[in-house]
């Protein structure tokens, strides 16, 4: 099979975040019986090692430089651009960020592609590539859309939780683009896929007719393999991209909210934030004893192993989290809400406890406390965990399941 996939993410290093993690592994599990050919955009400080070892993992790469920054130093200048992608975006029914990535280049690559019937499959890694499907594709090629998470659900989220970095914006967005440009871009694919059921019913609130298939993330159980020994004491973790706006609320938070409590009870807790980053407004959760904003690591398992409980506080957002599935896998327990535990059976009357879940902040308070108290507790949240990801969430078994939605519709009329 020839596929043909975009991202205009460069998905190398997979560390830097959800979307790259996913579509490299996604990518890497189809080389290995098909021909895959990677169309990507470079990344701010993109090294030339990364662009080699990224085209090890696929038959072709083609890299396309990113459109000039939109923004102006002039203010007034500034304000009218501003105003004017605005305008735009209304117009067109799509998100400013996927009308700026834009790439003419990139669709006369693929327009090209498809004119002359070189690949079988076209798989746009996340929905902000979809700009790149012409309706009449369907036609020629079986085209797919990995959508990752509901950009509508995700904002609508953020606006209801108070968590919105511009409030105002993202409700003349979310009234005026967002809806229509989920309904419209999903009209144009062969497949449509994400990665939990609640984003399922997110699209299906918007297109009822629409036949979504589900294919959660995996780990890759080399990098997180289970710890050897549980270290005990009163040390939390949560681990996440420090400059995305959901895990900075969820962050601040845990950090302001629910950890005073818990250090009052056991002085020598410590709650460590580990992820690339940070942003100042991370930077200033040093000033609360006990908090530790550490970015960058080397290796994020070490942490995880190193830590008592990992807890995934989110607020906001929807789909699958790789935080959460990567600290089950390392054998961690951990303490999580509805968000970050999405897609997971954890908790339910007919499967073992593999997690403990808390939205409110005595929710936390009460679970950490139970964990930092039972080390049975601990024990069995982490053998539990690690079998659930072994046995459902692994990038083989996630890939498997890409991979029959491409084999679909290899008969295009």
């Amino acid at each position: 099979m020839r596929i043909l996939m975009l991202s205009s993410t460069f998905p190398y290093p997979p560390s830097r975040g959800g979307t790259e993690i996913r579509t490299f592994n996604l990518l890497k599990y189809l080389q290995q019986n098909h021909d895959v050919t990677l169309v990507t955009q470079y990344n701010k400080g993109l090294s030339d090692d990364e662009v080699a070892q990224l085209r090890s993992y696929v038959s072709e790469l083609n890299i396309f430089p990113l459109p000039p920054d939109p923004q102006s130093k002039d203010s007034v200048r500034g304000l009218l651009a501003k105003a004017g992608r605005f305008m735009e975006s209304v117009t067109k029914a799509t998100p400013p960020n996927v009308l700026h990535r834009y790439s003419p280049e990139i669709q006369d690559f693929v327009d090209s592609c498809v004119q002359a019937k070189k690949y079988d499959v076209i798989t746009c890694e996340h929905s902000v590539n979809e700009i790149y499907i012409r309706p009449e594709f369907r036609e020629q090629v079986n085209t797919v859309i990995d959508v990752h998470s509901s950009v509508y659900g995700w904002i609508r989220d953020h606006l209801e939780m108070g968590a919105a970095q511009n409030a105002l914006r993202d409700r003349l967005y979310l009234t005026l683009v967002l809806k229509r440009y989920e309904q419209r871009y999903c009209s144009k694919f062969s497949q449509i896929v994400v990665t939990t059921e609640d984003d399922r019913q997110e699209f299906l609130k918007l297109r009822p007719d629409l036949d979504i298939q589900v294919i959660p993330n995996g780990v890759d159980l080399e990098l997180f393999p289970y710890r050897s020994q549980d270290p005990g004491g009163h040390s939390l973790i949560f681990v996440g991209a420090m400059d995305a706006s959901h895990n900075i609320d969820a962050a601040r938070f845990f950090a302001s909210v629910v950890f005073p409590e818990l250090k009052t009870r056991y002085p020598d807790a410590t709650f460590s934030i580990v992820g690339a980053r940070p942003t100042p407004e991370v930077y200033t959760l040093e000033k609360i004893p006990g908090v530790k904003v550490l970015g960058r690591v080397p290796a994020v398992v070490d942490y995880l192993h190193q830590s008592t409980v990992c807890v995934v506080p989110l607020r906001t957002g929807f789909g699958i989290k790789n935080k959460t599935l990567e600290a089950m896998a390392a054998g961690i327990p951990i303490v999580g809400s509805d968000r970050g535990l999405e897609g997971l059976a954890v908790d339910s009357h007919q499967e073992p406890l593999r997690a403990l879940r808390a939205n409110q902040p005595q929710e936390y308070i009460t679970a950490i406390c139970q964990l930092f108290e039972q080390p049975k507790l601990r024990e069995e949240l982490s053998h539990n965990g690690r079998y659930l990801v072994e046995s459902q969430f692994t990038w083989e078994i996630a890939g498997q399941c890409y991979e029959q939605v491409c084999l679909a519709g290899q008969n295009p009329l």
